[in-house]
């Protein structure tokens, strides 16, 4: 499992509260929309990264991870499973603390590399589902 409970809680409730947000637009139809609701219910502030560099949920967004001029703690990636491993990457190179790949975002290498690197990170999980079980 790519992703214990210890890391699970860690990521959620320990890392920060800055969370970038790849593959969020406003396209209400997505998971990711409701999910970055979630996050914000819970205290977390969503930074929107798509290449659009839309709005959403009153958030500025930015077309990539290296484009946002403020630190973000966790990387939040709704992104193919063929482009989540680059994402993990850019993740480790503007200094994440952590990477959450959602539910069906699959990448065993990736995870590898971002661990090695020093980050925390869950693999295909939602942090929708696991917030409310911690607060």
């Amino acid at each position: 499992m790519y992703g214990d409970s210890a890391t699970i809680r860690k990521i959620l409730m320990e890392l920060g509260d800055t969370w970038a947000v790849v593959g969020l637009s406003n396209n209400t139809n997505r998971a990711a929309y409701g999910v970055a609701g979630v996050l914000q219910r819970f205290g977390k502030r969503i930074v929107p990264v798509h290449p659009k560099a839309e709005t959403v949920h009153g958030e500025q967004g930015y077309p990539s991870l290296e484009a946002i001029p403020f630190p973000v703690d966790v990387v939040d990636v709704f992104v193919n499973s063929a482009l989540a491993g680059p994402v993990a990457d850019q993740a480790v190179a503007i200094g994440a603390k952590g990477v959450w790949f959602q539910l069906g975002v699959l990448d065993e290498e990736a995870y590898d590399r971002t661990r090695a690197a020093g980050l925390e990170m869950v693999m295909d999980r939602c942090p929708a589902i696991e917030i409310p079980r911690l607060v």
